[in-house]
């Protein structure tokens, strides 16, 4: 049994590489919440999660206060029933963006100490069901950039090898989000995935328009047109278009995604292992999906997902966006435009301590 002998947790502000903006943000900087449990059996397991640079300390805060004293005397070789310890007790936080990104923290490094004590991968530990997963390209599609700098780095993506981009929408005018998407398409040419993301930003009427304008451009999917939490206008919106619609990187709970599912108002699913509570719900929310015969494409922390995405049968995709060459010793392997998992026990991640010490904020 690794039951767990203590816990401590810490925040980190990671920079961001590149300058990253949608229809309602940019993203300035990633506080990255750090989980280390130590077990009887002397295994060391470190998780994480993050934020988009606002509740950090929040988070940090509930971990303190509540969660790791909690965790005292837990098996980590059993991280379902740990996760069920937790949730009750943050009961009266459940669901909420705090409580998720905190239990992921904490889940992600129970498993990380389970696969280290049996030997094994996370990809393997979690189910193996392939050994590789495509890759889309993100970071050269952000709204502030202009229509020559998207085509520039579209056919840099497709140089690189990767099989499909990511464009920003959400402009002031339809318009103007078509002559964009347009000039990507007219330069890759019909042999590479495009999808588009307008970040919670649109009504579900507008959502209907600018999927019609964008009919010919061949869109592989429309990712997050409406806010979080309204199944009923996603549901209604892809019953009007073609373009496959994506939700899911704001969803905190498995039963929310339950929701979308049962009435046709997700056909891609974007789980974010931070959002959900970690690997543990992560797993659930990709086989509810596949029970309903739709795909995984799971959001940001390709470190993460790129070994989650390879446990199960039915990944798509994973978001190509680093996020943490300041704090690792190295990187995801990709081969023309697949990756990876890694191959040694654990989350496979190689933290450089020092680096994540010197980020650490007091």
């Amino acid at each position: 049994m690794g039951l767990i002998e203590n816990a401590r947790a810490w925040l980190c502000t990671l920079p961001v590489e590149n300058v990253r903006t949608d229809a309602v943000q940019e993203f300035t900087k990633q506080e990255t919440i750090f989980v280390e449990i130590n077990t009887a059996t002397g295994v060391q397991g470190i998780g994480y999660s993050y934020t988009i640079g606002t509740g950090g300390a929040a988070v940090l805060s509930l971990l303190r206060s509540v969660l790791l004293d909690v965790l005292i005397g837990l098996d980590a070789d059993r991280p379902e029933a740990v996760w069920r310890m937790l949730c009750s007790a943050t009961r009266a936080t459940m669901v909420g963006p705090v409580t998720s990104l905190a239990l992921a923290a904490v889940d992600t490094a129970v498993w990380d100490a389970r696969c280290k004590a049996s030997g094994q991968p996370l990809w393997i530990a979690a189910g193996g069901a392939r050994s590789q997963v495509p890759l889309y390209d993100t970071e050269g599609g952000w709204l502030h950039l202009s229509t020559e700098e998207l085509v520039e780095r579209a056919l840099n993506a497709r140089e690189t090898g990767w099989p499909g981009i990511k464009v920003k929408v959400g402009k002031p005018r339809a318009s103007d989000d078509a002559k964009r998407l347009g000039a990507v398409r007219d330069a890759v040419g019909d042999g590479m995935d495009v999808m588009i993301d307008a970040n919670q930003s649109l009504t579900r009427a507008e959502a209907v328009r600018r999927a019609a304008a964008f009919a010919d451009f061949d869109i592989f999917w429309f990712e997050e047109p409406l806010p979080a939490d309204d199944v009923t206008g996603h549901q209604r919106l892809a019953q009007t278009t073609t373009i496959p619609v994506a939700v899911g990187e704001s969803i905190y709970s498995v039963s929310k995604f339950r929701e979308f599912l049962q009435v046709g108002a997700a056909e891609i699913v974007q789980v974010d292992v931070a959002r959900i509570g970690g690997i543990t719900p992560w797993l659930k929310v990709a086989h509810l999906a596949e029970a309903y015969n739709v795909d995984v494409a799971p959001h940001f922390l390709m470190e993460l997902h790129v070994s989650l995405a390879c446990a199960v049968p039915n990944a798509l995709y994973v978001e190509h966006i680093p996020q943490l060459r300041a704090v690792t010793d190295d990187e995801i392997a990709v081969v023309e435009g697949h990756a990876f998992p890694p191959s040694n026990p654990g989350l496979g991640i190689s933290w450089d301590r020092k680096a994540v010490d010197r980020l650490r904020v007091a």
